[in-house]
């Protein structure tokens, strides 16, 4: 069996070589003919997957190491009799840790507390439930916003005008939907935004859920907005002028952890295995490399909150993604600029890697809401 593969899926070797001849390529650069005399295709998300691209191919097998689908044509694998499979929630948590690195950095920046924030969550699918999940442990107020859990008869969700009105921080966490009766694209036009005065706006889901054009217009205009952007519409092109409003611009890296990027791999083994008709006998466990601080011991003259600050950058700043764009933009067009950032991101790992001491309960409960891994030891009251 031969399989090509997004060069950026980590540990494909370790997963795959057992089963199948695995040809690496650059996924934005992958084309009908590298497909030729493949069986399967392994992709992220530059690589759109479509008839186009397997027409005349042997491929049977497609997997995408993503929780959004939008690059990938399901209705013509499925005509064309191509097993298809996603990785939903592998990279999740890394999203989530991205988030609230981001946040509670801003708070110190902005003199506020997060913990006193209202939050609004649009999309509460795998990244916007566990979100809420850690934010609600860690006492925050939220509001959830999720049409299409709202329209089956799941309660807990407001409207967005109330998100929009009530909301802080509004944090975007929705696929990019172009149809259907729930769209998502162009989400926050104008109206919308004009009514973020004076908020913050983190948007880690699709770029085009922004109106990008009508942002920026606002933005020019003397809108005060903070802004934290992962995601752009016309990615890989992007737009230097809006860039320039941003606190946090970082080039769709939210969900790239070694743990998020490595589950999606394992996801995609299963399904591999599970096409082959073949017993999946590898497990993450037996790649990922120990953390690179083996125990954080926190001050007790610490808050809670800047207890978990400490810890949160400590495992993930994202100012160094931030810092790293500003210079990658500075010496090449953007497109180019924002590839080569996401071809040699450097090792980053997740909370739950980090085993942190706390100094006593307060930052424990704290600690342990936003997903640090508590060492067990006797903690002080």
């Amino acid at each position: 069996m031969r399989l090509v593969v997004d060069e950026n899926l980590p540990w494909v070797e370790e997963f795959f070589a057992a089963s199948a001849e695995v040809v690496r390529l650059p996924g934005a650069e992958i084309r009908r003919k590298d497909l030729l005399n493949a069986d399967g295709l392994l992709v992220r998300s530059v690589t759109p997957v479509n008839a186009e691209l397997l027409q005349g191919t042997p491929v049977g097998f497609v997997g995408t190491a993503t929780i959004g689908v939008d690059h990938i044509d399901q209705d013509g694998l499925q005509k064309a009799g191509i097993q298809f499979t996603s990785a939903p929630g592998c990279n999740a948590d890394s999203v989530v840790d991205y988030v609230l690195s981001s946040l509670l950095w801003l708070a110190q920046e902005q003199g506020f507390t997060l913990q006193e924030q209202t939050l609004g969550i649009v999309g509460v699918g795998q990244v916007g439930s566990r979100l809420a999940r850690r934010l609600q442990d860690y006492g925050c107020r939220l509001l959830l916003n999720d049409p299409p859990r709202a329209a089956q008869g799941e309660v807990g969700f407001s409207s967005l005008e109330e998100l929009l009105q009530q909301a802080d921080i509004l944090c975007l966490h929705t696929p990019l939907t172009r149809t259907g009766p729930f769209p998502s694209e162009n989400l926050l036009g104008e109206k919308e935004l004009q009514q973020l005065q004076g908020k913050i706006l983190l948007n880690a889901g699709r770029g085009a859920v922004i109106n990008q054009k009508a942002l920026k217009q606002q933005l020019q205009e003397g809108l005060q907005l903070t802004l934290l952007l992962d995601v752009f519409a016309g990615e890989p092109e992007l737009d230097l002028e809006l860039l320039d409003f941003c606190s946090l611009a970082t080039p769709h890296i939210a969900g790239y952890s070694q743990e998020g990027k490595s589950r999606g791999t394992e996801a995609l083994y299963r399904a591999w295995c599970d096409y082959l008709q073949q017993p999946a006998d590898k497990r993450l466990e037996d790649f990922l490399p120990p953390p690179p601080v083996e125990c954080l011991q926190l001050n007790p003259g610490w808050s809670p909150e800047e207890a978990c600050r400490r810890a949160a950058l400590l495992v993930y700043d994202p100012r160094a993604d931030a810092a790293r764009m500003r210079l990658a933009l500075q010496q090449l067009p953007s497109a180019e600029a924002y590839q080569q950032l996401r071809k040699s991101y450097p090792l980053r790992r997740e909370f739950s890697s980090l085993q942190v001491q706390p100094a006593n309960e307060h930052q424990a409960k704290a600690l342990k809401a936003l997903g640090f891994n508590l060492a067990l030891q006797q903690i002080k009251p």
